[in-house]
């Protein structure tokens, strides 16, 4: 495929939020190849699109603070959000209710649920306050966090619930770190990385950092380095496409979303767009998409692979 021919087609410009986007994910796929997004931002009010156009279906309304992260559960049920109210949400995506609400005594960064082919029934959350706290959904919204340790000597602004007993954790400290909820001490490795962390993503079995001029690819489980690219420029959040055949990055220097070969890491193309920088990238569950976040506060749709696909005929 020649990366060039999909200049032709113009991004999709996603409106509606009033002030930078933070971060954005995608729910997995249905059945009938829909799935959903959903996106955070410093207007307080997360966002739940559809993922395919882009087009708005709701607004999460209850957060009193910039939110910060937005997960969905994985059957894409519930949503969890991070916020700088000091408190994570978590939302029915159907009625957009808010189900549970559990309170922290700084600002949350991220959270995320446990992996699960039902109806998640724990999450995780960790932030400003460096704990990393385990919550159950079957218990009330009041109720306290059901684990919680020191996870960091600084902020820890990404958590991925990886497997059923495994969270990873990267935040201001440069290190990314591999828990295990079975032993005792929990911490199971720690690698420190070269530069300021941006995002942490997770896609089939593949962490993704972003940090300064660096872009690190690990294995989930075994913590085997697969990849460390350096690149002439900062990046600020980093996706893997679902083919393993090349990689999208963003960066707060610039405001171009950069698509790069995964082997060579060559630069394949450049796609311009956003009117400020870029702080949040995800390739869509299909790769038929690439999505973008950014400080001009709109969401754009990159289109991916050659051919027809949704709004694009």
């Amino acid at each position: 495929m020649d990366q060039s021919q999909l200049s032709r087609y113009l991004p999709l410009t996603c409106t509606g939020h009033s002030r930078p986007v933070t971060h954005l994910s995608f729910s997995n796929m249905y059945e009938n190849g829909s799935y959903l997004m959903i996106s955070a931002c410093k207007d307080g009010a997360p966002m739940l699109r559809d993922g395919v156009t882009g087009d708005w279906i709701g607004t999460f309304t209850g957060h009193k603070g910039a939110v910060w992260s937005a997960r969905f559960s994985t059957d894409a049920a519930l949503a969890i959000t991070a916020s700088a109210d000091f408190t994570a949400k978590v939302w029915d995506t159907s009625s957009g209710s808010i189900i549970a609400s559990y309170g922290h005594n700084h600002i949350v960064r991220t959270a995320a649920f446990v992996p699960a082919y039902s109806q998640a029934q724990f999450c995780v959350t960790a932030g400003n306050e460096k704990k990393i706290r385990i919550w159950d959904l079957s218990r009330d919204g009041s109720a306290p966090a059901v684990m919680e340790w020191i996870g960091a000597e600084a902020t820890i602004k990404s958590a991925l619930w990886v497997e059923q007993s495994v969270i990873i954790t990267a935040g201001d400290d440069k290190c990314i770190k591999w828990w295990d909820l079975r032993m005792s001490d929990k911490l199971v490795d720690s690698v420190a990385v070269d530069g300021p962390i941006g995002q942490m993503e997770e896609r089939d079995g593949t962490v993704t950092v972003a940090a300064g001029s660096v872009v690190y690819l690990f294995d989930v489980l075994d913590r085997t380095p697969l990849k460390k690219q350096v690149l002439d420029y900062n990046a600020s959040t980093v996706s893997i496409h679902p083919s393993r055949k090349k990689f999208a990055t963003g960066s707060t220097n610039d405001t171009w979303v950069r698509i790069h070969d995964f082997s060579t890491s060559a630069v394949l193309d450049t796609l311009k767009g956003h009117h400020g920088p870029v702080h949040s990238i995800s390739y869509s569950p299909d790769g038929q998409l690439c999505a973008s976040g950014g400080e001009d506060g709109t969401i754009r749709l990159w289109k991916s692979e050659i051919g027809p696909y949704g709004l694009w005929k």
